[in-house]
């Protein structure tokens, strides 16, 4: 027979004559090569493991760069916001009247700049006066005594804050009552 000019690893385990792979083993070899199964086993297991640990963060920082990749050009729009509220806010009676063409083109500019933010997930923080002072979306510029107001209530807003989407782009800019007793 030509199988029995090979090595016994080769021999054909069906054939009932070929010699039982174990009688060559001792059992400690084969104690150590189910050892190293094992260990094998774990490695990879722990390989996949980290493997969809990677995927799933590489998935949660892709939406994150989708849903937040814009906060740097949405902070650096939010000053142009600032100043046509600004120049809005200074139009007087008169000069409204005089040049209402150019109050007009203003106003549209702020409201497609304020849709276009919008449609990006920013929300403006416009906090009210009398409003309760919240340091998670409001920054205090100023505390001030202010007769029939409690302590903690907003008195005076200075600028509009943002979100994007859940995370604070800029806080509401306000002055805060300061009275113990209201």
């Amino acid at each position: 027979m030509a199988q029995d000019n090979l090595p016994p690893e080769e021999t054909n385990a069906t054939d009932p004559a070929a010699n039982d792979v174990t009688d060559f083993i001792t059992a400690d070899e084969l104690d150590a090569l189910r050892a190293e199964r094992d260990e094998l086993r774990d490695r990879f297991m722990r390989a996949l493991a980290d493997a969809e640990n990677s995927r799933k963060r590489a998935e949660r920082d892709r939406r994150e760069a989708e849903q937040y990749g814009g906060s740097r050009l949405a902070r650096d729009l939010l000053p142009v916001f600032d100043n046509l509220k600004r120049a809005l806010d200074a139009a007087s009676d008169e000069t409204r009247a005089s040049a209402s063409a150019l109050i007009e083109g203003v106003e549209l500019t702020l409201r497609e700049l304020t849709n276009v933010l919008t449609k990006h997930g920013v929300a403006p923080i416009e906090p009210a006066i009398g409003d309760s002072f919240d340091p998670q979306q409001h920054e205090a510029m100023f505390e001030a005594p202010l007769p029939g107001t409690k302590a903690g209530q907003i008195i005076q807003v200075m600028s509009v804050g943002f979100l994007l989407h859940d995370r604070l782009l800029r806080p509401a800019q306000v002055g805060v009552s300061s009275n113990t007793a209201g």
